[in-house]
C-alpha cells in the first residue's frame, strides 16, 4: 500500500473522515499538522504548483467571506500569504500520492488515490 502525504487540522470533520477513511482502506499516512506546523507561503507556492491557487481557499472560512474572495479573488501572492498567516483559509484534507492530488473530502476519489 503507498505512503500518503496528508495535509489536515485534526479538529476539521473532513479531515477526521478522510483520515478514517484512508486507514480503513489500509492506507499508510505521512500527516503534517497544519496548525501545529504551519506552512510558509513559498511552501505553498511549491504545494499548489501549476494548479489553480483559488482552489485551495476554504470558502467556508470566515476571512474568505468577510473580504469577499468569491467576488473579490486575491492575487495568487496575496492568497499565499494570507493562507501562511491563516492555516484555516486552507482547504483540507489535501492529500497527495505522487503527482495526484484530492483537495477536500471525496470518499470516490479517496479511494482510488489510495489503491
Amino acid at each position: 500500500m503507498p505512503k500518503l502525504k496528508m495535509y489536515l487540522k485534526p479538529s476539521c470533520t473532513s479531515c477526521r473522515k478522510a483520515k478514517g477513511l484512508l486507514l480503513e482502506v489500509g492506507a499508510q499516512l505521512d500527516e503534517h499538522d497544519l496548525g501545529k506546523n504551519r506552512l510558509t507561503a513559498e511552501q505553498l507556492d511549491a504545494l499548489i504548483g501549476t494548479r489553480n491557487y483559488l482552489d485551495f481557499l476554504n470558502h467556508r472560512n470566515e476571512m474568505y467571506r468577510l473580504r469577499k474572495m468569491k467576488e473579490n479573488p486575491p492575487t495568487r501572492a496575496e492568497a499565499l500569504k494570507l493562507m501562511a498567516q491563516e492555516p484555516n483559509l486552507i482547504r483540507r484534507p489535501i492529500v497527495i500520492r505522487g503527482g495526484q492530488m484530492v483537495l477536500g473530502y471525496d470518499e470516490e476519489v479517496l479511494r482510488k488515490l489510495a489503491k
